[in-house]
């Protein structure tokens, strides 16, 4: 931006001093000339003084109206056509009553490319070379030397033309450097603004990060927390509760102590994994079927109700949040037939599809009313159901509950097929 402001401060020097140049130039030369003119009478030179001083005013009275007081017409292109001509008519009377008005010409050639429009300028040269080559010869031209006025015009004409040509450009080249100058600061004010923009949105977006993941780890958190401790110590207190019933019993007892222990190992080895986001253990150890199957196999033992794995389709290692979010499905969805269903029989199909992998869990038991609201105001359940929802539609899956009072339940989470390795 120090160079942008550096150059424009330049371009804006340089088109101050040519206005101020444009605007006094045509006074000094046009005085100038006359006062050459006026001290010839010291050396005894033969001046018509009236009509210099009165073709004087009369060009500057000119000069002054249309170049000076009412710069609104310079953009009127007749108006200064008009002007041009009349000024070129006063320069040539001028210059053939006294040659030294051969200085005032010079004005022809900045008032062209100044006021006319298109190719007009050049013919404003060639006029103005052929007034200033009649001054050099002193502004008589007659029948014996009209060709010299011609060859002298001639090479005056090709060289202002030239110079004339050469400037134009020049000032064309500057012009347009001027109005990249300009679109170059505005693009860069633009791009600042952008900048400024994006670096608030990247601010917000990082915040947003922040906290969505912030939000997800606790869902996470509270997930797994559910899905291992609190089913492991719903567990532990029915198999204890279990065993204070059956004191007088003491086969049965012992079994369900037994129960009670492997469970809190088993939720204490799940809660020390949870906390450093490892896969369950059952997974660390076995493909989905069989993870599952074990599941269940250890489920019906401990509940004594049947129930049963059955696998359909290709199966195939899938990413690790799906069969984790598969996993977690079928434990909590066993876990709830144990504390409501009052089932006698549970049935799981896990269905592996070209782009879905299915979980279908149903149950003989009293069912339960899916919109009715709970005692914390929710519906479809408590956190149970709820973490599994999560789980699911975290991975665009979808999860359905189907149940009536009577008629047991049934509960399907399908979810894309990520083979293992997929994207994240």
């Amino acid at each position: 931006m120090g160079i942008e402001a550096e150059l424009r401060a330049e371009f804006d020097r340089w088109e101050r001093r040519e206005s101020a140049v444009v605007k006094v130039l045509p006074y000094f030369l046009l005085a100038v000339s006359a006062l050459i003119t006026v001290i010839q009478v010291i050396w005894n030179v033969e001046v018509n003084i009236p009509l210099v001083l009165g073709l004087t005013l009369a060009a500057g009275l000119w000069v002054l109206w249309f170049h000076t007081l009412h710069p609104q017409w310079h953009g009127n292109r007749p108006v200064m056509a008009v002007y041009y001509v009349g000024l070129m008519s006063l320069a040539a009377t001028l210059v053939l009553v006294a040659p030294w008005f051969g200085f005032f010409t010079v004005i022809g050639y900045a008032h062209a490319f100044h006021y006319l429009p298109g190719r007009w300028p050049y013919a404003g040269v060639a006029v103005t070379a052929m007034i200033a080559a009649a001054s050099y010869m002193g502004g008589k031209i007659d029948g014996d030397n009209w060709w010299a006025w011609v060859a002298l015009g001639s090479v005056t004409m090709v060289l202002a033309g030239s110079l004339s040509y050469f400037t134009d450009m020049a000032d064309q080249r500057n012009r347009r450097q001027k109005v990249a100058l300009v679109e170059l600061r505005e693009t860069n004010a633009k791009l600042e603004a952008a900048l400024e923009e994006n670096a608030g949105l990247h601010a917000q977006l990082l915040v947003q990060a922040r906290e969505a993941g912030v939000l997800d780890e606790r869902q996470r958190m509270a997930r797994e927390i559910h899905d291992t401790l609190a089913q492991g110590l719903a567990g532990i207190l029915a198999q204890l509760q279990a065993a204070e019933q059956t004191r007088a019993e003491p086969a049965t007892w012992h079994r369900h102590v037994t129960n009670a222990m492997n469970l809190a190992r088993e939720s204490l080895a799940e809660a020390r994994r949870t906390v450093h986001a490892v896969e369950p253990v059952v997974l660390a150890e076995a493909r989905l079927p069989e993870a599952i199957s074990e599941v269940t196999r250890r489920w019906s033992e401990v509940h004594r109700i049947d129930a049963v794995l059955t696998t359909t389709g290709d199966a195939r290692p899938m990413h690790a949040d799906v069969e984790v979010a598969l996993l977690r499905t079928a434990q909590e969805a066993l876990t709830n037939v144990a504390k409501h269903a009052r089932a006698g029989r549970v049935g799981l199909t896990l269905s592996y599809m070209e782009d879905l992998v299915t979980l279908d869990v149903r149950d003989d038991g009293v069912g339960f009313d899916p919109a009715a609201k709970r005692a914390n105001g929710s519906t479809n359940g408590g956190f149970g159901l709820a973490g599994m929802r999560q789980r699911v539609q975290r991975l665009a899956g979808r999860l359905v509950i189907e149940s009536e009072p009577g008629g047991g339940t049934a509960i399907s989470a399908s979810v894309p097929a990520i083979p293992a390795g997929g994207v994240e």
